[in-house]
C-alpha cells in the first residue's frame, strides 16, 4: 500500500475540529448500543465544557459505553432516539425531568435522518397513528384516503461517525454491524467528522464497496480504538 496523501486536507488533528462542538448545538451520532459510535469524538465531548446538547441517534448507549457517557455527564438537554432502555441513568433523567426524550420508532428515526440528509422536509408514516402519545403535537395528513403522521426530517449542526476505512476524499466503508446508522448520520450534518480506524490511499477502495461517498465528509481524525469495555466482556470475561 502506498503513502496516504492528505490530498483534500480532510485528514486533521483533533484540535482542528474542537471548535465545531459548542453549547446548545444539535449533535447527531452513529452507533447502536455503542457499536459504531466514535470513541475519540465522544471523549472530546466529555473533556470539553460543551453542554445543553440536543442529541439525535439510535439510543442512549450504556452508562459507560458510547454516547451514554455524554448523557450520564449531564450534558444533554434533549435526546431524540428509538429507545433508552440500555441506559438506566438516561431513564432516571427522563423521569426526573432533567432530560427531554423524544421517542421515534427505529425505522421512522432512520427515515427522518435520511430525509434530512437528502433535503426532504419530512416523511409520511402510519406507525402509531392510533396512539395519542405518538401523534401528540404532530400533524396528520390524508393521502389517497389514508391518514398519515407527518414526521419531520432531522438534521444536525454536527454529525459524528465511526468508519473502518477511509481514503483522503472521505469515501467510507464500515466494519460489519458497526455500519448501522452511520451512513445516514454522515449525510445529515451541516458538518460531518469521521473517526477512522485506517486510512488508505486514494484509489485503494473498490468503488463497489464504498458505502458513504466523500462528498458528505468534511473532516476525518485518526481513531485510537474503542476505549470502553463491552457489556458482554463484563458479563463473560472475554
Amino acid at each position: 500500500m502506498g503513502k496516504v496523501e492528505n490530498t483534500f486536507n480532510k485528514i486533521v488533528e483533533l484540535e482542528t475540529v474542537r471548535h465545531l462542538f459548542f453549547d446548545g448545538m444539535t449533535l447527531m451520532f452513529g452507533g447502536f448500543g455503542g457499536v459504531g459510535t466514535p470513541p475519540k469524538l465522544v471523549d472530546t465531548l466529555l473533556d470539553s465544557s460543551v453542554k445543553n446538547l440536543t442529541l439525535i441517534g439510535n439510543d442512549a448507549g450504556f452508562p459507560t459505553i458510547g454516547i451514554g457517557k455524554v448523557v450520564c455527564a449531564g450534558k444533554v438537554n434533549k435526546l431524540i432516539a428509538s429507545h433508552i432502555g440500555s441506559n438506566p441513568v438516561a431513564g432516571k433523567m427522563m423521569t426526573d425531568n432533567k432530560m427531554d426524550v423524544e421517542f421515534s420508532p427505529q425505522g421512522t428515526l432512520a427515515e427522518r435522518i435520511r430525509a434530512g440528509g437528502v433535503g426532504l422536509g419530512g416523511i409520511l408514516v402510519d406507525v402509531g397513528i392510533t396512539s395519542d402519545i405518538v401523534t401528540k403535537n404532530k400533524q396528520i395528513l390524508t393521502s389517497n384516503g389514508k391518514d398519515y403522521i407527518l414526521e419531520t426530517a432531522l438534521t444536525a449542526d454536527l454529525s459524528i461517525v465511526f468508519a473502518k476505512k477511509a481514503d483522503p476524499y472521505g469515501n467510507l466503508i464500515f466494519d460489519k454491524s458497526a455500519r448501522n446508522t452511520n451512513p445516514l448520520v454522515a449525510m445529515a450534518g451541516t458538518n460531518t467528522i469521521v473517526e477512522v480506524e485506517e486510512f488508505v490511499p486514494l484509489g485503494h477502495l473498490d468503488p463497489e464497496e464504498i458505502v458513504v461517498p466523500g462528498v458528505y465528509v468534511d473532516y476525518m481524525v485518526q481513531s485510537e480504538g474503542v476505549n470502553w469495555t463491552w457489556v458482554w466482556e463484563e458479563t463473560y470475561g472475554t
